[in-house]
Formats: C-alpha cells, structure tokens, sequence
C-alpha cells in the first residue's frame, strides 16, 4: 500500500504538515524515506518491520544487510544509506563541540541506544569544529580490542588536533568501568606521543 493510499488522518505526509515533524513515530518518518511498501506489506508495515529488525542500529548496515529484509529492494536501501550519509554529512561540516553536554549530544545521535557496544572517535579542529567521526570496533570497550592505530588513523587523516572518545553502554548505565579508564590512560599517552589530544572520553 502507497502513502497515497492512507486516510487523510493516517498519512504521515498529512500529520507532519498538521503536527509537525517531531509527532511523527520512527516508522512514520521511515515510511515518508520509502514512500511504498512491498511483497504484501504497507509501507507502514514495512517501516514498522525494518525498525523491529534493526532498531537504532538501522544507519550502521550496510546495502546487502538492508537488502536482507523482505521487502527492501536495491532502490529503497539506497535511500536509507542516502538519508543516514546525507546527515552525517550535516553533523560533520557543521557541528562544533565545546563542552562535554555538546559531545555527548553528538554521539548519542550517533551511537546511542544500540544494542551492541561501539566505539566512536570525534576529530575535532583547532577551533573545536568536527572535521569527522568514526567508529573503531564494535563490541566489549577492551584494551585488546580498541587499538591506539585504528583510534589516531584517521584522526591524523582529518589533521585533528584534539579527539574525543565515546561509547555507548547497551546497559544504559553510564558509569565508567575500571577497563574504560583503563582505555582512556592508554590512549591519552598516545595521543601527547603524537601530538593530538584526547579531550574526553564520554559514555551515552
């Protein structure tokens, strides 16, 4: 079933012009990025689907995983990674970080509510504007696992002078564990070693 399709009161083309765009459910702002369903599905059916499937982790698949789900072809997972690059996009030309509420604003947009711990990297420049981000592992915060190549690897790319670190605890407790104090200790001395300094490491 088309969008076109719906009711006047259940379209969420009609409700975001009515209520505005924060009224709007997950599925209904997805469904708006889809615009049709498939196989049998509504296009509400099928955002209702794919959130279930994926959850907060939807913008961390890539095209084949997308085109995993029944119903999400070649075209609509184009879309998805269209939308998720096109805001990253934003977030990185102009966004700037000046305070730890700030960061962790940024990284909950990014990290935030998944299911499995990741770790994210902030590249800040002289004047605290993001130059770019990037996860670095996903799974346990571990000193075996978070490496300081892969966290100062394209730190050094974006010509960062500083960095902020962050992960997220599926938990939702976000209380420091020893092993995350024990990751930041490593990776502040590399980073005095290599001229880039790690400002925070926050978790969401």
């Amino acid at each position: 079933m088309k969008i076109k399709d719906f009711s006047i009161q259940n379209k969420p083309r009609e409700r975001l012009k009515n209520f505005g765009v924060k009224a709007l459910s997950d599925a209904e702002l997805l469904a708006i990025i889809l615009q049709v369903g498939g196989n049998g599905f509504s296009v509400i059916d099928l955002s209702n689907k794919v959130i279930n499937e994926f959850g907060k982790d939807l913008f961390n698949k890539n095209l084949s995983e997308l085109m995993n789900i029944k119903g999400i072809g070649f075209a609509k997972a184009c879309k998805i990674l269209s939308v998720n690059e096109l805001s990253k996009r934003f977030v990185k030309n102009y966004s700037f970080i000046n305070n730890a509420d700030e960061a962790r604003t940024y990284s909950s947009k990014i990290i935030g509510g998944l299911e499995q711990e990741h770790f994210l990297v902030i590249h800040l420049g002289a004047r605290n504007q993001v130059l770019g981000h990037e996860i670095v592992t996903k799974g346990l915060v571990d000193s075996s696992l978070v490496h300081s190549r892969e966290v100062f690897r394209s730190a050094i790319k974006n010509n960062a002078v500083g960095i902020i670190l962050a992960h997220n605890h599926p938990s939702g407790c976000l209380k420091f564990s020893e092993e995350d104090e024990r990751v930041t200790k490593i990776l502040r001395e590399a980073g005095e070693l290599l001229g880039i300094k790690v400002l925070d490491h926050i978790v969401v």
